[in-house]
């Protein structure tokens, strides 16, 4: 059983990756119905959070539903970030989680995110200040370093245990790499690996079938992965995943009316989340991942994208189950 802190998570769970503009509630209630074991925000700033920015704060909106879920920050100055743990914790998530891994031009040349990895002493201090703050389990995000010549984890994992962090998560490219060329399995590997460690260590990085998960599990050691992009359009992937791992099988792709369905929820959340027309808008840019591979869908998803209503947006749906009734998905 792999647990943060109190937090249960059976025995190899699939987390889902804090993704900007992607993670958000209404995304999240789709892969939690879709077997997503521990969830993420999108990273929030630390700066926004002070400032009481209506962005930053709106990313703090979680629901019971979405348990456990983990609220994820980011900044480059230690005070800032340690007064911003008060703040978290008046959300009441299950966990705090620091990223130290976005690779951004943004955030990372500013010394946050995966700036950090850059000045280790620092992102020490920080942490454990941070951990001394926080009632709950503090986890933290990052990536094997700053380029190929600084790869640091192993010694990074260690002092991290070592002030007190409950788990970590490993991308496994540098941030020099962004998203570019292979993930490093191997490399997080031997931080899981490494005598020293105690703490759940997940995989992240290239987690983009359920074959490469089995792979994992079965040959790296780790304690369960971080899903980002795999899971855009396709939530069905955690529960896909989770029977793969079974039985060797994979389930059946979802047809018209699971797309629709979930297309549904993701809406009505989104216009609940967001309150009206800006829900709509925001769905907006999902309609082709969740429709991906259904022929000639392009004429559906274009009417899809200028719609104003909810209903307008059914009277499509409706039209979509009935020419796809028998088609099937590729």
């Amino acid at each position: 059983m792999v647990k943060i802190g109190n937090i249960e998570l059976g025995e190899f769970p699939l987390l889902l990756a804090p993704m900007e503009d992607v993670s958000d509630p209404p995304f999240r209630a789709v892969c939690k119905m879709n077997g997503a074991d521990l969830m993420y925000t999108e990273f929030i700033s630390s700066e926004g959070l002070i400032r009481h920015a209506k962005k930053s704060v709106q990313k703090l909106d979680i629901y019971d539903y979405e348990r456990p879920i983990g609220i994820q920050f980011f900044g480059g100055e230690i005070d800032t970030m340690v007064h911003c743990v008060e703040i978290i914790e008046a959300a009441n998530p299950d966990l705090i989680d620091i990223n130290f891994g976005c690779p951004v031009k943004g955030v990372a040349c500013r010394g946050a995110g995966a700036g950090i990895l850059k000045d280790v002493p620092k992102m020490v201090t920080m942490t454990s200040q941070i951990v001394k703050k926080s009632k709950l389990p503090v986890t933290v995000k990052t990536r094997l370093g700053w380029d190929d010549k600084s790869i640091n984890i192993i010694e990074v994992a260690e002092r991290l245990q070592d002030i007190g962090i409950a788990a970590l998560s490993i991308h496994g490219r540098t941030r020099e790499q962004m998203y570019k060329g292979s993930a490093n399995w191997e490399k997080i590997a031997e931080v899981k690996n490494n005598s020293r460690m105690r703490i759940p260590i997940f995989l992240n990085g290239d987690v983009t079938s359920a074959e490469k998960v089995k792979l994992i599990r079965d040959n790296y050691g780790v304690d369960g992965v971080m899903i980002g992009r795999a899971a855009i359009g396709n939530p069905w992937f955690f529960n896909d995943v989770k029977h793969f791992l079974k039985t060797g099988e994979h389930l059946p792709l979802p047809g018209i009316e699971e797309r629709i369905e979930v297309s549904r929820t993701h809406l009505y959340k989104s216009i609940q989340w967001k309150e009206g027309r800006l829900g709509i808008l925001e769905m907006r840019k999902h309609y082709s991942n969740y429709f991906k591979g259904l022929p000639n869908v392009s004429a559906f998803r274009d009417r899809l994208v200028r719609l104003e209503t909810a209903d307008e947006i059914e009277a499509v749906f409706a039209e979509m189950e009935e020419t796809y009734q028998t088609v099937e998905v590729a």
